[in-house]
């Protein structure tokens, strides 16, 4: 019985000495993690803010994602003076920076150690139709040269989502940049709904459309390269009646066409060309 009592108690002080041992790496195994880490973390802070490590000029930040606004004029926006630590950098106000003052969507900054500089993505709002709110803009905007009419709030652009772009917000970063050729005449509260849906199908057509005029709902009037066309309210056959509109491609040939005012698509069915002077109505058919 004693010597069963001794074994015992030999195997308990070697388990607590095993015990003891294995508590003293856990320990400084973490001491050395925490040391790792920190020693780590603070080489990259010594590192980041050494003179290397610092922005100094506009060309040491890279833009990406870019297809219409050139690399200059969105380095020119960004809030950033120059020369500037990496780590002072602040990529949240770069964004939202960006998408104030520029026809941007989403824009995404990573700091770049080597080389030292920056990284700036971004996804442009590429505007498809300059939209007017009344016809008397459009003859504004045709007597005078629309990039110096920053008077003109009734004027803006539209993205292929509907999203409207001020017309200052996008000319004034660059002169050269163009405006889209599609134009829309109407109050923009009234077709916003539908002009994802209509730009879509207008995009898909071969007939080129170069003019939307919408002030009156009960009649959509298109300009068009076989002229004007009247479809009346905007529905459910607007994508027939662009159908019916290319198969009367051969209407320029017919002897009476310069004579024509307008073509009627209400009736996609039975298209009628409206003479201008007599007044007579010619059924065009299909040619």
């Amino acid at each position: 019985m004693t010597s069963i009592v001794s074994v015992s108690r030999t195997e308990l002080a070697q388990r607590r000495q095993k015990l003891r041992l294995r508590r003293r790496i856990r320990s400084l195994q973490t001491a050395w993690r925490a040391l790792t880490v920190s020693g780590l973390a603070g080489g990259l802070f010594w590192v980041t803010t050494l003179p290397a490590w610092v922005i100094r000029r506009p060309e040491q930040v890279a833009i990406e994602g870019n297809h219409y606004l050139p690399d200059q004029t969105i380095r020119a926006l960004l809030p950033i003076p120059y020369p500037q630590s990496l780590l002072r950098v602040e990529p949240q106000k770069i964004t939202d920076t960006l998408k104030a003052k520029a026809p941007i969507a989403e824009a995404v900054v990573s700091r770049r150690l080597f080389p030292p500089g920056l990284v700036v993505q971004v996804k442009e709002r590429f505007p498809v139709a300059t939209a007017f709110q009344t016809a008397a803009d459009t003859q504004l905007l045709l007597q005078k040269n629309v990039k110096s009419q920053k008077s003109v709030s009734n004027v803006g652009l539209l993205d292929e989502k509907g999203l409207w772009i001020p017309i200052e917000l996008y000319t004034s970063l660059d002169q050269s940049l163009s405006l889209p050729a599609l134009k829309i005449v109407g109050d923009f509260q009234q077709y916003r709904p539908t002009w994802a849906k209509l730009y879509r199908e207008i995009s898909r057509s071969p007939v080129k459309i170069s003019e939307i005029d919408w002030r009156d709902p009960a009649n959509l009037i298109l300009k068009t390269e076989l002229g004007v066309v009247h479809l009346g309210p905007y529905s459910s056959q607007f994508t027939y009646q662009l159908e019916k509109l290319d198969e009367m491609r051969k209407l320029p040939s017919h002897p009476s066409f310069s004579q024509i005012a307008y073509i009627d698509l209400r009736n996609p069915d039975n298209p009628i060309a409206q003479l201008g002077k007599s007044k007579d109505l010619v059924k065009s058919g299909t040619p």
